[in-house]
């Protein structure tokens, strides 16, 4: 299945807290959207692996969401290798995606940065037909390279090469991020009343995450916004696609 856009994260919920509010606003537009974790989350401070791949399968349900898929690899000391990369690109060459999402370039949590480059370099390793990959059947892979790779903006606050409007979609992301229940303020979620706190698990969180989609849309006039950068600068054919 060829999907519009690939949006990867190395944990599971890194799309939901980022990028959700413009995967929402792209399905409404009618383009298809794939979700892949790299990682299942497991040093997570609070809930489980298991735990937080139901979780991940419900959020993508919730998004509607073409498919979501795991690679399984190790949460904290995964590696950049070619296996790693091979991986990834399986994936991207399957489903043939004409923009990836991936992590922020730099970000408090070491995993991020790593993650962001590993992604990129994969988008770009996948085009070249001398890197063998095969599909579920074990026939294989014709090469395939994004058209582009934004990197969504995370915990730090850097700033955007450009902003996507999700005014009308955050109520919805919002409700995408409470669906990782171990992971955040749910008041409902007794089942993780005793565990560690963190610190995304105060109620004050979501707060923060208001806040922070405020302060993207406000400079291009939104009233909320999900920021990414770029390492390639983006190009325009008509100044009107701009806003």
């Amino acid at each position: 299945m060829k999907v519009d856009i690939l949006a990867i994260g190395v944990h599971p919920d890194d799309v939901e807290l980022s990028c959700s509010g413009t995967l929402l606003s792209h399905l409404a537009q009618g383009k298809t959207v794939g979700l892949l974790d790299l990682t299942r989350g497991e040093l997570g401070t609070r809930g489980s692996a298991e735990i937080r791949d139901q979780e991940a399968a419900n959020a993508a349900e919730m998004m509607g969401a073409a498919f979501r898929k795991n690679l399984g690899m190790e949460d904290g000391f995964f590696q950049y290798t070619p296996e790693n990369i091979r991986k990834i690109a399986q994936v991207i060459r399957t489903h043939q995606p004409d923009i990836v999402l991936a992590n922020a370039i730099s970000d408090r949590h070491p995993d991020h940065g790593r993650a962001a480059k590993l992604v990129a370099d994969a988008c770009f390793y996948s085009g070249l037909v001398k890197i063998e990959t095969l599909d579920e059947t074990g026939k294989a892979q014709e090469r395939w390279r994004p058209a582009a790779v934004y990197h969504y903006i995370q915990d730090n606050s850097l700033p955007a090469d450009f902003v996507v409007d999700i005014s009308p979609f955050m109520a919805r992301k919002l409700e995408l991020v409470k669906a990782f229940r171990s992971q955040f303020y749910v008041p409902d979620a007794t089942e993780y009343a005793s565990e560690l706190n963190s610190p995304i698990s105060g109620k004050d969180f979501f707060e923060l995450l208001t806040a922070k989609a405020r302060i993207y849309g406000r400079e291009a006039g939104f009233e909320f916004a999900e920021g990414f950068t770029t390492v390639r600068v983006p190009g325009v054919k008509n100044l009107y696609d701009l806003s």
